[in-house]
């Protein structure tokens, strides 16, 4: 399991589960964890970057490396944390961490990879300390 760090930039989102979220089983579809997983990225990108940065590049998914390690149910309302780790080129890993926020219970944690590309060109970008230092991590 991931433990979420104390020295780097954590962002923080608030998720309350929803009808569609479950399956058959009665808890959260292991798909959805993955759809959270995508959507506090974009909420970290999109909440800490400027518009210049926004504007100049795009994010790809490469790679999702989930761990599911207890189930949410409908009356759940949870957060996912996320935070990077060192750029290697233009792939830059995440890492999330998704908990219940009454028990504070770990419900899933991933690791992903994803690619910086230029918005114009679509090429594949260095990941630089203008991006970086956004999401709070200091070369």
């Amino acid at each position: 399991m991931l433990e979420i760090p104390k020295d780097r930039g954590v962002f923080r989102l608030a998720i309350q589960v929803q009808p569609e979220d479950i399956d058959d089983q009665n808890h959260v579809n292991n798909v959805v964890y993955l759809r959270w997983v995508q959507e506090v990225a974009y909420a970290h990108w999109k909440t800490l970057g400027s518009d210049e940065l926004i504007s100049k590049y795009r994010w790809v998914v490469l790679r999702h490396e989930i761990d599911y390690h207890s189930p949410a149910l409908l009356s759940d309302t949870i957060e996912a944390f996320t935070w990077i780790d060192a750029p290697e080129g233009p792939r830059q890993k995440r890492n999330v961490s998704i908990r219940r926020i009454h028990d504070q219970k770990i419900l899933a944690s991933a690791t992903t990879t994803w690619c910086l590309l230029d918005a114009v060109t679509g090429r594949p970008k260095r990941v630089t300390e203008e991006i970086t230092s956004v999401f709070g991590l200091k070369e």
